[in-house]
């Protein structure tokens, strides 16, 4: 008798499930980003979809009883059906429907007062066009991590905050508002007068002119401080450059070959927001 090849067989698997979506919803996916909405639930929650699976993981099985607290309906599925759901990416088991999580407007933004301890110290992190979801989701883990205060985005050319986003952020954009402005050069301005200090990021400081340029690590923090980061590629809009005060460049420690004489954008962030928040003053400094 003929033997069954390893391809024989295939087209009689049952097809994974085609799960019918709430309109306007989108899914979440991953352990830490479902998790994080569903515990802070700062958006309308749908359905949680949980791998089946016998003697399911305890992670798994917690998102379970924590979306059914809330009034979340759980559905056990296929992994074929979450591959579907997510569109392949990796879910760890758990995928989540969700309300889209949309940027927060300026103007819903609390200060401190200025007597408060913590005013003198603030950092705002600002992107302008960051388009890559990916990059976008590292810079919010970074700033979320390092202690920023409040991480801005221009409204127009940047990416939207997407699953990919969460998923990048490990989560953080489940807990970190992020705020948007159509008016970047206004804003600016509005923050200089107000007596912040503006700071851009150069990875090459030879295009940098009118603009002085230092190292990251001869930075003194000594006022409310906002530190903007442009697009992967093309760096900071003229404009924008000459709206900073200074612009911080980091040092390579070797002479750099052609064609990788810079870091990604969400690196170099998070080098740079390091080198800042290194000199946060500490309770009871």
């Amino acid at each position: 008798a003929q033997q069954d090849s390893p391809r024989a067989g295939r087209g009689k698997e049952r097809k994974a499930p085609s799960l019918p979506r709430t309109k306007g919803s989108e899914i979440l996916f991953g352990v830490a980003p479902c998790g994080l909405a569903l515990a802070q639930a700062r958006r309308a929650l749908f359905r949680l979809f949980l791998k089946e699976r016998r003697g399911g993981s305890v992670l798994r099985a917690e998102l379970g009883l924590q979306a059914a607290a809330r009034g979340v309906p759980v559905l056990h599925v296929p992994g074929r059906a979450l591959d579907m759901l997510c569109r392949g990416r990796p879910h760890q088991g758990v995928c989540l429907e969700a309300a889209p999580l949309p940027f927060r407007s300026l103007r819903d933004a609390e200060e401190p007062r200025p007597g408060d301890a913590e005013s003198g110290q603030r950092l705002w992190l600002v992107l302008e066009h960051v388009q890559d979801p990916m990059n976008l989701g590292a810079l919010l883990r970074s700033a979320y991590f390092l202690g920023v205060d409040r991480v801005v985005a221009t409204h127009s050319n940047s990416c939207p905050l997407t699953p990919i986003v969460s998923k990048a952020s490990s989560g953080a954009m489940e807990v970190f508002d992020v705020y948007s402005t159509d008016d970047l050069q206004g804003f600016l301005k509005a923050k200089i007068a107000e007596g912040w200090e503006v700071v851009g990021t150069v990875s090459r400081p030879e295009d940098v002119e009118d603009v002085p340029v230092i190292s990251c690590s001869e930075f003194r923090w000594d006022k409310p401080l906002i530190v903007v980061i442009g697009s992967e590629g093309e760096g900071l809009s003229l404009e924008t450059q000459l709206q900073c005060q200074k612009m911080l460049a980091i040092h390579p420690g070797r002479a750099l070959h052609p064609g990788i004489d810079s870091l990604n954008v969400s690196v170099a962030a998070g080098i740079i927001l390091h080198s800042i928040c290194s000199q946060k003053r500490r309770h009871g400094d």
